[in-house]
């Protein structure tokens, strides 16, 4: 029997994206696929407005939660499954999707002790050339810089280009982008489509090549050193290193129309890169897009998840944690292009089988035979 995938349906309150759009399911299903069958949950892909119907004649079959679950071999999912999908699950099944296992602990003790085989596209190893198809961290945070400028662009009580009209000129937006990894370079892109004057920081030196590439201009702070990590990421700085970049980066956020913040360090909270104080120092108008913006805290001091609020001064802070789901047809068929590649890989000789010696699956494995087996989780003593 062939292999059996099933699409569920995302229960997160704002979330509108799907694991797999009609588009894609040829590849999994079609003669040139690899040759598995696809069952979606009725509804699953409704509100990245891709119908049921358009699914079954791209070669999918709709079914409900019950029945998906019992038949599917493998559940691909966006991000963090509710407890019902969990409970659901039969040992031995593979659920596939943005897990944030770090972050989600009690996540991770549920599917080890379901036996299940949990699959985390978060912790695939970027920097491999033959991962970059499964790459969804990408993929999404290149939807989220984009609509992060159109959500500032919203917020923002004047125009983004320089405009010379009857009435006088207006002069453009002054843009800062803080973090320039994909969502940081996609934003900067976007805001000088649009005509605004761009700058950026980084605490990661060698990124300047690619801000400068944009048209942007890459601010250098003196009181802080490389903050590279591993993997392309950025390592988490010390506090004294925070309290300097903070100071330094105070003048430079003051003087800017836009602030747009992608600072995070995979496992941990954002780093706060905009004090209330420099907030109170912007001008009245200003706008500030935190895209690090969580339950933990974001890049601003005081932005929370989906939380706008506007200072007494008059600056607007938009946190804006999950803006690909905001953009959920986009960002549905690039992660879908992803999760696909990343199932192909997964395929051996037609069954589903985990290679612990290849370094793509050690690396996106988090937990197996009823163990976490994420270095990074298994290592930890139990709470």
């Amino acid at each position: 029997m062939p292999v059996t995938v099933g699409v569920a349906k995302e229960t997160a309150p704002g979330e509108r994206r799907v694991a797999m759009v009609p588009e894609v399911v040829p590849r999994l299903t079609g003669p040139s696929g690899i040759g598995v069958e696809v069952l979606v949950e009725s509804g699953a892909g409704t509100a990245a407005q891709f119908a049921d119907g358009a699914y079954t004649e791209a070669g999918a079959r709709i079914v409900d939660r019950t029945q998906l679950l019992a038949d599917a071999d493998a559940v691909l999912i966006v991000g963090p499954p509710d407890e019902s999908l969990i409970g659901g699950m039969r040992p031995g099944q593979l659920l596939i999707g943005l897990l944030r296992p770090l972050s989600s602990p009690d996540l991770v003790k549920a599917c080890a002790a379901g036996d299940l085989t949990a699959v985390s596209l978060d912790g695939l190893p970027r920097t491999l050339p033959r991962a970059q198809t499964m790459d969804a961290l990408s993929s999404q945070a290149s939807v989220a810089g984009y609509k992060a400028v159109l959500v500032a662009a919203t917020a923002y009580g004047r125009y983004f280009p320089m405009l010379i009209t009857a009435a006088g000129t207006a002069r453009p937006a002054m843009v800062l982008v803080l973090g320039t990894g994909v969502a940081g370079l996609q934003a900067i892109g976007t805001a000088r489509r649009l005509g605004a004057s761009v700058s950026a920081y980084d605490v990661r030196p060698q990124t300047r090549g690619e801000v400068e590439s944009l048209g942007a201009t890459f601010i250098e702070l003196t009181s802080v050193g490389s903050g590279a990590g591993e993997g392309g990421y950025a390592r988490e700085l010390t506090e004294d290193e925070q309290r300097a970049q903070q100071e330094e980066l105070a003048g430079h956020i003051a003087r800017h129309d836009i602030v747009i913040t992608t600072a995070q360090v995979p496992g941990r909270k954002p780093p706060v890169l905009v004090t209330a104080d420099v907030v109170g120092a912007m001008k009245a108008g200003s706008v500030i897009v935190d895209l690090a913006a969580s339950p933990l805290g974001g890049n601003v001091e005081g932005s929370g998840a989906e939380q706008t609020t506007i200072a007494e001064n008059g600056v607007t802070v938009i946190g804006a944690g999950n803006l690909p789901a905001t953009v959920p047809a986009a960002a549905s068929s690039a992660y879908a292009r992803n999760i696909t590649a990343l199932l192909a890989h997964l395929m051996q000789d037609g069954a589903l089988a985990i290679d612990l010696d290849d370094e793509i699956t050690r690396g996106v494995l988090v937990t197996h035979g009823g163990q976490v087996v994420l270095p990074a989780l298994a290592d930890r003593p139990e709470e």
